[in-house]
């Protein structure tokens, strides 16, 4: 019993520490004063990008739908990665 009197105040003084949050993780962070700028130029170099995204995201999502459709007719090996790499070739 002497063990256990000390052993629950300590518990109850670290729970009482970890529930009061810090300064630190409240504080804001200053905001960039030359962000605009930067945006500006940043715009017209981010269009390709983002067709190239698209293109890729178009191509993974059907991907995807190929490798479904190949599960659902349950091919395996060779007739499998036939089947794919002629689904996604497809228009």
């Amino acid at each position: 019993m002497r063990f256990a009197d000390p052993a629950i105040a300590l518990c109850v003084a670290l729970l009482a520490l970890a529930g009061t949050p810090a300064v630190a993780q409240n504080a804001q962070p200053p905001a960039p004063t030359t962000a605009a700028p930067a945006t500006a130029a940043a715009a017209p170099s981010t269009a390709p990008a983002s067709a190239g995204d698209s293109d890729a995201a178009a191509r993974h999502a059907k991907l995807t739908g190929c490798i479904k459709d190949a599960k659902a007719k349950k091919l395996v090996g060779a007739d499998k990665k036939a089947y794919i790499k002629n689904c996604v070739a497809a228009p």
